[in-house]
């Protein structure tokens, strides 16, 4: 009897104690706070960084524009806009925001991007 207890019990506990949370590839209602990210580096370094996890992430980059430190990539048909922009000569700043303004997206777009480039930051980039 005692087997049987312990047995269905086990069988119960999972469900009891998972956690309730969305994966990061269902979309969701993302805060504008969530989009943006500063990192010490400057800016033409957190450009091509940027670059380099979208390839990575597999996102399909359509344009890129290296003067205004910009790049449009599309995600599921989806269109996004990664801005870098410069605080000073140490730090700039990558802004991932969705073309059509709809924030109810994956949020695994954003935070993969900013997990790649937080991996990589202390690489060179070479040309």
């Amino acid at each position: 009897m005692k087997k049987l207890l312990l047995f269905i019990s086990l069988l119960f506990i999972p469900f009891v104690f998972a956690e309730e949370t969305a994966p990061i590839t269902a979309p969701q209602n993302i805060a504008f706070e969530n989009c943006t990210k500063i990192f010490a580096v400057n800016k033409e370094k957190l450009f091509y960084l940027t670059l380099a996890s979208l390839s990575a992430n597999r996102f399909t980059v359509d344009e890129v524009q290296t003067a205004n430190g910009y790049i449009i990539f599309t995600v599921n048909r989806n269109k996004y806009l990664a801005a870098v922009a410069g605080v000073d000569s140490s730090n700039s700043i990558l802004k991932i925001t969705p073309c059509n303004n709809v924030y109810n997206f994956p949020p695994g777009i954003v935070m993969n991007t900013f997990k790649y480039i937080d991996l990589n930051l202390n690489t060179d980039i070479k040309l």
